[in-house]
Formats: C-alpha cells, structure tokens, sequence
C-alpha cells in the first residue's frame, strides 16, 4: 500500500477523536489533516455515515456537514450495491452471528463502508479490531478480511500519508 491510498473512514473515527484525544478544542490539526486529504479525494467516508454523525446534532455533526461534507460519498451505485448484497448474504448465511448480531450490523453504516471500499478499492479505516470468535458483533475487520478489503486504524492512515500531529 502507498501514500496514494483512499482511505475510507468509519464513523467511529470521527466520533471517538472528537470526544476523545483529537477534541476539536485540544487538537485542531488532526480535523485539519481530514479537510485537506477530503480536498484531494484521500480521504472519504460514505453517506451513511454523514448521516450517523449528523444525529448527534454537537460540533462533530456541523464539522460533517460544513467542512467535510463534499467528502461523502453516495453509496446509491450499483457496483456498492452488487458488494453490498455479498457481504450480506454472508452474514445472514454465517451461523456464527447472533440473529442480533446480523441485525445490528444491517441495520448500521458498517456494511455499506465495506462494500463502498470493496467496489472502488479503497482502504477502510477503523477502530474495530478483528474479533473472529465473537458471536455478538459483526467487526468490519472481519467482513474486510472475508472480502480481501484492505483496513487501518486512523495511526496507520496518519502515518501512511506522511502526517503528524
């Protein structure tokens, strides 16, 4: 993988840094490296994941919708579909998920931000660790793995594109 990576992010990245270590009041340049990676399309995240950040109705919703809002993309292609429908079939066919499992996880961004990545060859990034044994959630690493999508963690991805903060 090179600096030339798109890097597709979960929502989790956006919320856990800005309720955590990368609060808009303690670390502007962290926001600061996602505006300028989204104004040359390195980094994206999906529709659906606007909308999850929108509900929160705090900064990080108008941060979304104001400085980053030409970065998400629409997952209404049918390429994302057609992944989409695989990723699906797998879960609802794996008898190591919990129905609820299965449910929660159709039911969130997760398998669009996967089948968005499998379909345009970009890279996921996550908090979700793998957890191949747990019955109670679907992780996006794991549905990555299943579909050989490459994922990072928002270090990994910081890292890749030469940043630091």
């Amino acid at each position: 993988m090179t600096y030339d990576s798109i890097f597709l992010l979960d929502a989790n990245v956006f919320i856990e840094a800005s309720r955590h270590y990368y609060a808009f009041d303690l670390n502007q340049t962290f926001w600061d490296i996602l505006i300028k990676y989204a104004a040359n399309g390195q980094i994206k995240s999906i529709d659906k994941v606007k909308d999850e950040l929108e509900k929160g109705e705090d900064q990080l919703a108008s941060w979304a919708q104001g400085q980053f809002h030409t970065a998400f993309e629409s997952t209404d292609e049918s390429n994302v579909f057609k992944c989409y429908a695989e990723i699906m079939t797998w879960v609802s066919n794996h008898e190591r998920f919990y129905d609820s499992a299965k449910t929660e996880f159709a039911d969130s961004p997760d398998g669009w931000l996967v089948a968005c990545a499998m379909a345009k060859s970009y890279v996921v990034v996550t908090h979700e660790i793998p957890a191949p044994f747990t019955k109670r959630n679907v992780k996006i690493p794991d549905v990555c793995q299943k579909f050989n999508v490459s994922y990072k963690n928002t270090f990994d991805m910081i890292r890749m594109l030469g940043e630091q903060i």
